[in-house]
């Protein structure tokens, strides 16, 4: 299947993964195209069913889960992101916590 994945600039680029491919499949393929570090892609799954429009996280702590089981399917919109370096630093401008909501 052929997923379109959108970087955080907007560009577009597309990746040829088998109907039966992992998040890990996805990854790889990703990080041979893009040149990106495979262990800090992030997806985000784009839905959108004509009621209403949501997004989904796409998992990879499970080994196994097919992107088929994400929804995933040919012709499908993932965003991708790339987790920072932790650099061991406590100070996130862009870090949103729930705790800091409610009380903030």
């Amino acid at each position: 299947m052929k997923v379109v994945v959108e970087n955080l600039t907007g560009t577009l680029f597309y990746v040829q993964v088998g109907n039966k491919a992992t998040v890990a499949d996805l990854k790889r393929e990703i990080e041979a195209q893009q040149k990106l570090p495979y262990d800090r892609l992030i997806f985000i799954l784009d839905t959108d069913d004509h009621d209403h429009h949501r997004s989904q996280l796409i998992k990879d702590d499970v080994d196994g889960v097919l992107l088929v089981d994400y929804g995933v399917q040919d012709g499908s919109h993932v965003y991708m992101f790339v987790n920072p370096v932790d650099d061991g630093s406590t100070d996130h401008p862009f870090e949103f916590n729930w705790f800091d909501s409610v009380l903030g």
